[in-house]
């Protein structure tokens, strides 16, 4: 299945894809949640739809889509966990993953507007794949972790570098603003894509090719990152595990590029549609 939401910020309904066709579902009564996840809403929305198909509303053409899950527990992100990209940056290849969060209050919409922060001056694109954990995972083993997945969303990690870097402490304050955490525009199930460990992720600027690479150059894949994150922590129904960006980001260009008000950044994978932020300033409310 395909699952999207879609509707004013806050106010978003549940959606399903069929047959590239997008339906309203928020008959169906839950929100893509915690709680959706926890209670086996794949397989009970799977039924909804198969005993609703043909009575489904369609949602209208140039709808908002929101974010294509609710605001989860946490966003746990990687980082340096593609070998050109760590290279890129001057880093040294990591002996294991590098964690650090996201707040999820950056979430948003595909494709809303990324505004850049109040006196950020440095702000960068990171095209990832994204793995939405199905079920509560603790201590669970590589050979069993793809089992907790519930599907995988396209994810632009924005981050603010002079805020990453420069200003000590942890990375997160470099990625939390908000916008900084566009996801989807939809959700897909395993079944949807061919394979998870060899799909194509790009990104450009202005129309302008920055990231090209493939899953296949990931340092720590998906089920081995699901089971080494479910050692330190228990991850929730729900939850946002982003993987890693290949090299092309603003960052690592000599000398570095970084994005303006106006730019406007396109990105996709393979099987999980692609999304279009424009790039504005910061204006107090």
């Amino acid at each position: 299945m395909k699952l999207f939401r879609f509707g004013e910020p806050g106010q978003e309904k549940p959606g399903v894809i069929l047959n590239d066709v997008l339906y309203d579902v928020s008959a169906f009564g839950e929100d893509y949640n915690e709680g959706f996840f926890q209670h086996d809403g794949l397989n009970r929305l799977q039924t909804y739809v198969r005993e609703n198909e043909g009575n489904l509303p369609q949602v209208p053409e140039g709808v908002r889509l929101g974010s294509a899950i609710a605001r989860p527990s946490k966003i746990v992100c990687i980082g340096l966990n593609y070998a050109d990209h760590a290279r890129e940056t001057n880093a040294n290849i990591p002996r294991e993953p590098i964690i650090f969060f996201k707040a999820t209050t950056a979430l948003c919409g595909p494709n809303d507007d990324v505004i850049i922060p109040r006196d950020a001056e440095k702000l960068d694109w990171e095209v990832e794949l994204g793995v939405v954990i199905g079920k509560k995972a603790s201590y669970v083993s590589e050979a069993e972790a793809l089992h907790y997945v519930a599907g995988y969303v396209l994810h632009n990690d924005y981050s603010e570098r002079g805020f990453q870097l420069e200003r000590g402490g942890q990375w997160v304050k470099g990625k939390s603003n908000d916008t900084f955490a566009p996801v989807g525009p939809f959700l897909a199930t395993a079944d949807e894509l061919s394979d998870i460990n060899n799909l194509r992720l790009w990104l450009t600027v202005n129309g302008e090719t920055m990231q090209d690479g493939s899953t296949a150059n990931l340092i720590f894949n998906v089920p081995f990152l699901v089971s080494y994150l479910s050692q330190f922590m228990t991850l929730l129904p729900g939850d946002l595990i982003s993987t890693g960006t290949p090299a092309g980001v603003g960052l690592g260009m000599n000398p570095p590029v970084y994005l303006k008000p106006g730019d406007v950044v396109e990105l996709g994978i393979e099987g999980l549609g692609t999304s279009r932020q424009t790039v504005r300033a910061y204006a107090q409310d």
